[in-house]
């Protein structure tokens, strides 16, 4: 088994290479011009379970990669390779080892098996020299019985320092997960007025409903609330830490929980607009039974701990949703039939565009909402949007099924 999904989430360029992380456990550089190699290094064995589905993050002088495989018992990690020479520069362990801080958050040997993948492409501020990076579930994802404590890093946002892959900061969105709401999701960086001074922040839209935005510096927590419906929290603390409603543990029987375990949104892009000061997600609105059973590890296969039956399609719907960025506050929202699976693109032009499980790709006004222009593709759309230029001219671009759609402006 290599990754439970064959996916990659695209390559890389710096310079005159492009970077592509492989399912079964490389990073290579290939010449950009002619795709001759110039190197590879092997970054993972497939065989316990890992691949990489992630496209690489290009910073200065390096490669950053994540992995996938939580649900197979796997120890996550990051690393950072040199971008000339594919020599490892940096390795850093999602789940601490022996004497590390936060290494008694996961109960006797559970660390070894704990999951925490790294699977979705992070950010990096250039000015800071950080990189930050989402993490996954803890393993087994729906029995957390054998791993009590509340099992950093998993669904954590981590800060690193560039140069030496150490840990400056770390916030988690959900401790001690049981329902594999992971927080791999594309951080998003801004500065925005907060309390009357300006800041530097991060913002993310987590699969477990919530939004929050954390100081980038610190991962001082700023603002948080639900954006999306949700059941397994009454809110955030003053540190954001969630408030347990209770009744949301899975169980043998099964119990229903607003969102499912994709989240209310998962992997795909949002955007943020500096013209509108907004932050554009798409949103899943579906809840799911999540059951509990035992599991035992085996290298290299499942180790799940349960499972989850989602809502019929006729009780889930999506939308688009503009946050005020630095607060969180809706300002409005346009209704999709069925939870989305492609990203959100903002452009300078005043526009938002997205695509729909029912294969519609369409673009909204950015400051209200409204829908402008639409185009059936024929096939669901599962990717992000991308606009580029050639000669002068701006296209846009989306992929449906196999087939990539292009429009000019």
């Amino acid at each position: 088994t290599i990754g439970f999904g064959h996916t990659s989430r695209g390559p890389a360029v710096l310079d005159d290479q492009l970077y592509v992380a492989t399912l079964d456990g490389f990073l290579v550089a290939l010449d950009l011009k002619s795709g001759g190699e110039r190197w590879s290094s092997k970054v993972l064995d497939y065989k316990r379970g890992y691949s990489m589905t992630m496209a690489p993050l290009t910073i200065d002088g390096k490669v950053v990669v994540g992995v996938s495989g939580g649900e197979a018992g796997i120890r996550g990690f990051i690393d950072a390779y040199d971008a000339k020479t594919g020599k490892q520069a940096w390795r850093f362990w999602t789940i601490p080892g022996p004497g590390e801080p936060g290494h008694d958050t996961w109960a006797g040997d559970s660390w070894k098996t704990g999951g925490a993948p790294t699977w979705v492409t992070g950010a990096y501020d250039p000015q800071l020299k950080l990189v930050y990076w989402g993490v996954g579930n803890p393993g087994p994802d729906w029995n957390g019985d054998a791993r009590q404590g509340d099992n950093l890093y998993s669904c954590s946002l981590v800060a690193l320092d560039a140069d030496s892959g150490k840990l400056l900061w770390y916030f988690q969105f959900t401790p001690h997960d049981t329902h594999d709401w992971d927080a791999t999701h594309v951080p998003v960086l801004f500065d925005a007025e907060v309390s009357g001074a300006k800041r530097k922040l991060v913002a993310v839209a987590n699969r477990n409903a919530f939004y929050y935005v954390l100081d980038r510096l610190t991962g001082e927590f700023l603002a948080g609330r639900p954006y999306a419906k949700q059941t397994w929290a009454k809110g955030l603390d003053a540190k954001g830490r969630p408030i347990l409603a209770g009744n949301a543990e899975p169980t043998k029987e099964g119990v229903l929980v607003w969102p499912n375990a994709n989240g209310a949104t998962v992997w795909f892009s949002p955007s943020f607009s500096p013209a509108t000061g907004y932050f554009y997600v798409a949103v899943r609105e579906i809840g799911s039974r999540y059951f509990k059973r035992e599991t035992r590890y085996k290298p290299g296969t499942e180790f799940m701990g349960g499972g989850e039956e989602a809502l019929p399609k006729d009780d889930a719907w999506g939308a688009i949703r503009a946050l005020q960025a630095e607060t969180g506050e809706i300002r409005w929202e346009f209704t999709l039939h069925s939870p989305p699976w492609a990203g959100v693109m903002s452009t300078a032009g005043g526009l938002v565009f997205s695509g729909s499980d029912e294969g519609n790709f369409y673009a909204l006004d950015a400051r209200t909402g409204k829908p402008l222009w639409d185009f059936q593709t024929g096939s669901a759309i599962a990717a992000n949007p991308i606009s580029f230029t050639v000669g002068g001219h701006q296209y846009i671009a989306i992929a449906a099924d196999r087939v990539l759609y292009v429009f000019g402006l």
